[in-house]
């Protein structure tokens, strides 16, 4: 099954680092980067889709991260 996480955080290196910490765990991005202004908390904001095959089974309760 291919699965999907979206990862999304403040525009610093954080998030360059979140992105970063999931393909070298076998992650690919997937479609563009987004970048957005946080209206509610006065910050832009980045988000990148991501996706991995993985021979697990689909449940609600499955922590993406950890694949």
């Amino acid at each position: 099954m291919t699965l999907y996480r979206l990862l999304t955080e403040d525009d610093t290196a954080a998030f360059c680092h979140k992105v970063s910490e999931a393909l070298s765990k076998g992650w690919v991005l997937y479609g563009d980067p987004t970048y957005a202004f946080d209206h509610a908390n006065g910050v832009m904001r980045c988000g990148q889709a991501v996706i991995k095959d993985a021979d697990v089974a689909y449940s609600p309760e499955l922590k993406l991260g950890a694949q």
